[in-house]
């Protein structure tokens, strides 16, 4: 590892640790992060040639703004994609959409509330993805629980529930989706086989955590009463859920129709629901125009929350530039010369890294390294394929930072790194250790 390569790890490991002391600094975490995308991409240019081939003499220039460009364009369809999930959810709740929902879940029992937060979530994330899942949670979990102490407990198993959901499905995370549209894994093979101990590691938390939820839940006036949403009939309020709700599960399916990101089905989602809802406002009397404002698009979206985006930002910048540098790809290879080609203790230890650094570029830096195989582990559908799929996507929830969901329902919650690391990461991991020894005994007991 060169000096300059060392240097930008120092930088990021510095800027991981400032986030990790926020509540202490008291420096938003998103200033951070800017910081470190800028710093690790400043140190880059001393020397870019020594990480870019053929980046020499006058190209350099060109050179290396085609790859931060190319890194900005995959970060951003996460930024759009994130941006369109909330104001859509923001808009159907906003509109009164997810009274039925919460009323269905509604229950004073605080244990049993738990139980039914992490079933929805852990099988909704499957059909949808884990970022948009969560922001749906924590809608409906402010309409049912009024405490903060309590609901920073429910919502912390969001993002477990939402990152063990994702891992079984192929479109349920990003690393699935990326090793699925690869040909590592096949849709069935990895929901046969990865769904129990996806499972696992959602109901081992659940388990601890309604150690820490007892008694029952008070409902406030506010929280009771229904979005009564005067300005629109039943009917049109109906019509704004199952717009928003089923534009967001359509979104894997007009991903495989049209092959476009998923960001370009949101904002489609986003423009209908944008549309329908200016219509149904149209014919509003003077009175109800004015209720309805804060109710309509424009104004939800100056009320998005811009730390969060420009944190994502930041965060995602300065792993692309470790991923530019080698220095993820340099770390996997050096798992599988320490451990002996033992795929159980390198994609545990990939998990383990993925609540770390993004996950993203960990399993693309594994998909370049490791070539498929005819047979044996490293065949499609095998056991490091799979393995992969699951400690990247459930590995996530160990650190706050480690997943979108995380990030999201930081930001939505206002949840510390010091106080996730310090109460729940222990139990993530209980849960994903527990979810790694189910597919042991699946593959050698069951399948094998």
């Amino acid at each position: 590892m060169t000096t300059l390569t060392l240097a930008i790890v120092c930088v990021f490991v510095i800027g991981y640790f400032f986030i990790a002391i926020e509540s202490v600094t008291k420096v938003n975490k998103a200033a951070i992060a800017l910081l470190m995308f800028v710093c690790c991409w400043t140190l880059f240019m001393i020397d870019p040639g020594s990480y870019i081939a053929g980046a020499t003499g006058d190209n350099i220039a060109s050179a290396v703004s085609e790859v931060i460009e190319r890194h900005l364009g995959s970060t951003s369809t996460t930024l759009f994609f994130l941006m369109g999930a909330m104001t859509i959810v923001e808009l159907v709740d906003q509109n009164g959409g997810f009274n039925f929902v919460r009323d269905t879940m509604q229950t004073k029992s605080k244990r049993t509330l738990l139980w039914r937060i992490a079933f929805m979530t852990f099988f909704l994330s499957a059909i949808l993805d884990n970022l948009t899942t969560s922001i749906v949670m924590i809608m409906i979990l402010r309409k049912l629980v009024s405490d903060h102490k309590d609901r920073i407990i429910y919502a912390s198993l969001v993002i477990i529930a939402a990152n063990s959901g994702g891992a079984f499905s192929p479109i349920g995370d990003v690393t699935t989706i990326m090793l699925w549209n690869k040909g590592l894994i096949t849709a069935w093979g990895v929901i046969k086989e990865i769904f129990i101990p996806s499972l696992v590691s959602m109901v081992i938390p659940v388990l601890v955590l309604q150690t820490q939820l007892k008694g029952e839940l008070t409902f406030t006036a506010e929280q009771s009463a229904t979005v009564a949403a005067s300005e629109l009939t039943t009917g049109q309020r109906k019509a704004v859920f199952f717009l928003g709700v089923g534009g967001l599960i359509f979104v894997p399916i007009f991903k495989s129709i049209t092959h476009l990101p998923p960001f370009v089905g949101i904002l489609l989602v986003l423009g209908i629901l944008w549309t329908v809802t200016e219509i149904f406002y149209r014919n509003l009397q003077e009175k109800e125009e004015k209720g309805a404002m804060r109710k309509r698009v424009t104004n939800m979206l100056s009320r998005i929350d811009m730390s969060t985006i420009l944190f994502f930002l930041g965060i995602l910048m300065a792993v692309a530039c470790l991923e530019t540098i080698g220095v993820l790809t340099m770390l996997g290879h050096g798992l599988d010369v320490a451990f002996d080609g033992n795929h159980y203790l390198v994609t545990g230890i990939i998990g383990v890294l993925s609540s770390i650094v993004d996950n993203v570029p960990l399993v693309a830096g594994c998909m370049g390294m490791y070539p498929v195989a005819e047979v044996g582990d490293m065949a499609v559908d095998g056991i490091f394929w799979q393995l992969l799929a699951y400690c990247a996507g459930v590995g996530g929830s160990m650190l706050i930072i480690g997943s979108a969901a995380g990030v999201v329902v930081m930001g939505l919650e206002k949840i510390t790194f010091g106080w996730y690391m310090k109460h729940i990461s222990w139990i993530a991991f209980l849960g994903y250790i527990c979810g790694i020894v189910i597919y042991w005994i699946e593959r050698t007991y069951i399948l094998g």
